[in-house]
């Protein structure tokens, strides 16, 4: 990103919300105890995939994977943002954002092919159980996840490189160096860089969703042929996955493929809260309620920690 101009721009200021101090600490608190929650739950779900033997499948794999990205997203942003509500300053360096610029995107491309990935391992799982050992083994696994991380690089961090921009203002409308907001410093017409930004959202959004929603199409119609008895443990191992698409994929949409007045100044900044911050809050939670292997696991820690938490957590876990 060129910012050769009259004027060297060497830092940026972030707007925020707002300049109350009784409001900020408010939301400071409010941010610093779902930063804490992210942390512990995303946290939690990495460490029992590494230590619980139950858990090395590739489902959980693919969820560890999706933890990881979340603890991107939120420390990419949430430590500046949480330094910011006190601070009367609220500058970031030049380097710091575009850094934190291509984390966001890098990590937002990559979990919506992710949650493709998801999709199509239950899909396979549950249309093709006999094919599963074969075309879900673990090197099929690995070389999905370097697909998704190379793939993102070149639909989202590689065509950003070749159009830099000039900018001319630093004053950002936003909490964080996101896309959207950081092009509208830029003097020169950006109607190319978000023809751009539409077309690589397009590809990166709107293809995995579509291969999601065939994935589970098949799934709901292979699932109907089963006996009644078996539908709601097949249906079990896809809700909580159809509920983190429906929470991520909606509010990353309303961003990208809004009009323009829509993401533009207030509502960009609303909308990204939602999918930076709170979806990667939100996913370990949707994930262990609504997960038997999960929280049998949970079970077992609170057990070595606390007996007697395991008595009390009995039958929730059942």
């Amino acid at each position: 990103m060129d910012t050769k101009n009259q004027t060297i721009i060497t830092e940026f200021v972030l707007l925020g919300f707002t300049m109350d101090p009784k409001i900020n600490i408010g939301l400071f608190v409010l941010f610093l105890v779902t930063y804490m929650v992210t942390i512990v739950g995303n946290g939690l779900i990495i460490c029992m995939n590494i230590t619980n033997p139950q858990l090395h499948k590739p489902m959980y794999f693919f969820l560890c994977m999706l933890s990881f990205l979340d603890l991107g997203y939120s420390s990419a942003v949430l430590p500046k943002l949480l330094t910011d509500l006190l601070s009367t300053e609220r500058t970031i360096s030049l380097s710091a954002c575009v850094i934190q610029v291509y984390v966001i995107l890098l990590v937002e491309g990559s979990e919506c092919l992710l949650l493709a990935v998801m999709a199509y391992d239950r899909y396979v799982a549950i249309c093709q159980p006999l094919h599963y050992p074969v075309l879900m083994r673990w090197g099929n696994c690995y070389k999905l996840v370097g697909f998704i991380f190379m793939a993102t690089f070149m639909l989202t961090i590689f065509p950003s490189i070749f159009t830099p921009l000039t900018m001319c203002h630093n004053r950002i409308n936003h909490v964080m160096c996101e896309m959207l907001a950081f092009i509208k410093l830029s003097c020169e017409n950006i109607s190319y860089n978000e023809l751009l930004i539409f077309s690589v959202s397009f590809i990166s959004l709107l293809l995995p969703l579509v291969l999601i929603l065939l994935s589970y199409a098949a799934i709901i119609c292979s699932v109907l042929k089963i006996r009644s008895a078996g539908r709601s443990k097949a249906f079990s191992t896809c809700t909580s996955h159809l509920g983190v698409v429906a929470l991520y994929f909606g509010t990353v949409m309303l961003m990208y493929f809004g009009p323009s007045s829509m993401y533009s100044t207030d509502q960009e900044k609303y909308s990204s809260i939602f999918y930076v911050i709170v979806s990667p809050m939100l996913n370990p939670i949707i994930y262990s309620l609504n997960n038997r292997d999960v929280k049998d696991t949970i079970k077992k820690v609170l057990t070595k920690l606390n007996p007697h938490s395991a008595e009390t957590l009995g039958p929730v876990c059942h």
